[in-house]
């Protein structure tokens, strides 16, 4: 099994728990896998540093604080160069195998063809990840042994929290790259709120986090250029009284996207984040439960 194979030593990705669980709210930070497995990078036609150019480094920890004032927060091991979870379970480039993709694949969509479906093509500036094509059993395996357990723990966070608490907020933290810029004033955003326009969360939700940002002052964008990928869309559902949210944090920041390594600002921006979670779960349960629950 692939899991087995690349991840001898531990779990792909781990569920920190607070001591109990105080708020319903779960975050999430599926991109800042630091682990490249062996026989990965043996595939790859990349060295180990470029690799890592699509990898929100160190996200989980801007965002640890969730677990101290009693949230979950699910971190990935693996790396988005190796499978993204923030894809359909089936985005799959037929580009990239030597067997045709089973009937079920989605092959066709918009984030196949810029290289970065499930099991992604390219990392960066479009650099092409493999030296050559695989099999599509290692694709496969990847989704059936990671992939899907990753998801099936997830949403059962997330539907153990409803019945709680009576709802769910699912927060899933990312980051962009430093270049990111309004195409109208070309100021960077240091943070983009995305809430799938408006679909996937209540309204109170991102307005009272774009509000909290900027008090800060920090610059923040709305749904532009990133409104939510498929994590967002698949569990906000609003009406069934689950609702995700999108915070992509500007590398910018803290990260020195070179070197990979924390930039003086880290730490400061770390307790920002803190001030910012504490804050925003405690919005008012009304926000969230104003709507009937709609049948399973």
């Amino acid at each position: 099994m692939t899991a087995e194979r690349d991840f001898p030593d531990s779990l792909p990705y781990e569920l920190r728990q607070p001591s109990d669980q105080r708020i319903p709210f779960v975050f999430n930070s599926p991109h800042s896998g630091r682990y490249y497995p062996a026989a990965f990078l043996q595939q790859s036609q990349l060295d180990p540093h470029t690799i890592r150019r699509s990898e929100d480094c160190f996200v989980d920890q801007l965002f640890a604080s969730a677990v101290m004032i009693g949230a979950p927060l699910m971190a990935a091991h693996f790396p988005r160069a190796y499978l993204d979870v923030n894809r359909e379970p089936y985005e799959l480039d037929a580009k990239m195998f030597f067997e045709p993709l089973p009937s079920y694949a989605n092959g066709h969509s918009a984030r196949v063809a810029g290289g970065l479906g499930t099991i992604p093509r390219l990392v960066g500036e479009g650099q092409e990840i493999y030296a050559h094509k695989l099999h599509i059993d290692e694709a496969l395996s990847r989704i059936e042994t990671i992939y899907r357990p990753y998801h099936a723990l997830l949403g059962d966070t997330l539907v153990k929290t409803r019945e709680r608490f009576g709802y769910g907020v699912l927060v899933d933290c990312h980051s962009m790259p430093t270049g990111i810029r309004f195409p109208e004033s070309g100021m960077r955003p240091d943070f983009i709120i995305g809430d799938r326009f408006g679909t996937s969360c209540a309204p109170e939700l991102a307005n009272a986090a774009i509000q909290l940002l900027r008090e800060m002052g920090y610059v923040v964008a709305h749904n532009k250029p990133y409104a939510g990928g498929y994590i967002t869309e698949h569990y906000g559902r609003p009406l069934k009284q689950f609702h995700a949210l999108q915070i992509e944090v500007n590398r910018g920041l803290y990260l020195n996207e070179h070197s990979y390594e924390k930039k003086a600002g880290f730490d400061q921006l770390q307790r920002d984040i803190a001030l910012f979670l504490r804050d925003i779960v405690s919005l008012p349960d009304f926000y969230f439960l104003d709507k009937p629950l709609a049948a399973e």
